[in-house]
């Protein structure tokens, strides 16, 4: 209360001249004392002080909520609006210019109006952002895969590291507990092939090709196309969703904190699995789609499995086969490695979790499709 009667009451003045607007301050200019002219100021504030210059050769003591006030008058009233325009300053006092970069430097930026834009302007903004986050989503993931190929060779070399025991039980999980989906969706695959082949051959009485037909479709695309989606589907989010549970329980800074490498625990483990386990899968998708086009053949058009299997040995070459066991474990890399990365970026909220979830599974297929495309036009070059 003593400190609050020694105060000399704060008062100022604003005038107009040629050379400008100045504010005239008188008194001391604490927190004490400027609470009565907080809305004499305002009332003053605008157009007449915006850019005005601060006569301080009156002014007694001031404190940042005084240096405050005065900045936010020269500003215009407005609370925000900071600048690197330094303020005019007429007479001297030791710690007035202070205490005004202070509160300038706290002051923060207005929100910038929005741009009239045009529904062409919006769509150009926001196809340029969606190409600037895909390219930086490309480069994390073409990183992460280094990373984890650069920690896979590392530990192949010394075995004894692998943990054989996480491998083993993501093998069983993912690999072969999808095997039933992956064969049933892969059988009804082969016997949609045979059907609309079927079908369309036999207007041009060449009914006895869909032999050949279902098996260059299953054996190159569908049998492996349709297990790298399944796998992106149901691996890949139970990969990012493993982890990112475990990111927001903070298990795998413990995990750090104990020494151990999540990359080693965690990632190579689930990789490796899964790497391992799509030519399984693939083989495997490749017989129950061949089954289903027997099924309609020798249904619809009375050829036999032994006459199927026979034009299959005879007509359609090594190569279409290895076409599509080549591309299940690359495709599978592709996936593990995607599901892992968003699962290890996953943040610390259930919301964040679930966006990374369906990123990672509309990512793996994303780059499955484009894998394929790009592997057609390669086996196509080199006669495959």
């Amino acid at each position: 209360m003593r400190h609050e009667e020694s105060q000399t009451p704060s008062a100022f003045q604003l005038t107009r001249s040629a050379e400008g607007a100045v504010l005239t301050l008188s008194g001391d200019w604490t927190v004490w004392t400027i609470g009565d002219l907080d809305r004499a100021l305002l009332e003053a504030s605008g157009e007449n002080s915006l850019g005005a210059a601060i006569d301080v050769r009156q002014l007694g003591q001031i404190d940042v909520a005084g240096a405050y006030v005065i900045d936010r008058t020269v500003r215009g009233g407005s609370p925000c609006g900071y600048t690197d325009t330094p303020v005019r300053i007429l007479g001297s006092h030791p710690s007035v210019e202070r205490l005004l970069n202070v509160a300038r430097g706290a002051a923060r930026p207005c929100p910038l109006e929005p741009l009239p834009y045009s529904g062409l302007s919006l769509l150009v903004e926001r196809a340029g952002r969606g190409l600037a986050q895909a390219w930086a989503e490309l480069l994390d993931t073409i990183s992460f895969l280094g990373q984890t190929l650069a920690t896979i060779a590392a530990l192949l070399l010394q075995p004894h590291k692998l943990r054989w025991a996480s491998m083993f039980t993501v093998m069983e999980s993912a690999g072969l507990n999808a095997l039933p989906i992956i064969s049933v969706l892969s059988f009804f695959i082969g016997i949609v092939v045979a059907y609309l082949g079927a079908r369309i051959l036999a207007d041009f009485g060449a009914s006895i090709f869909t032999v050949e037909l279902v098996a260059y479709a299953i054996l190159r695309e569908f049998g492996v196309v349709i297990t790298a989606i399944l796998l992106a589907g149901r691996t890949a989010s139970a990969f990012t969703a493993e982890l990112g549970s475990m990111k927001m329980r903070q298990e795998i800074d413990a995990m750090r904190v104990l020494g151990i490498q999540p990359m080693e625990a965690l990632v190579v483990p689930r990789v490796l699995a899964i790497v391992l386990m799509a030519p399984l899968l693939t083989f495997l998708a490749i017989m129950a789609g061949l089954m289903g086009g027997i099924a309609i053949t020798w249904s619809a058009l009375g050829i036999s499995p032994l006459l199927f299997l026979s034009r299959i040995q005879e007509s359609v070459p090594i190569e279409h086969f290895f076409v599509g066991m080549i591309k299940a474990p690359i495709f599978a890399l592709v996936i593990a490695v995607t599901g892992c990365r968003h699962g290890l970026q996953t943040g610390n909220d259930v919301a964040s979790l679930g966006r990374r979830v369906t990123t990672s599974v509309v990512q793996s297929i994303f780059f499955v499709v484009v894998l394929d495309a790009l592997f057609a036009l390669w086996f196509i070059e080199i006669g495959w």
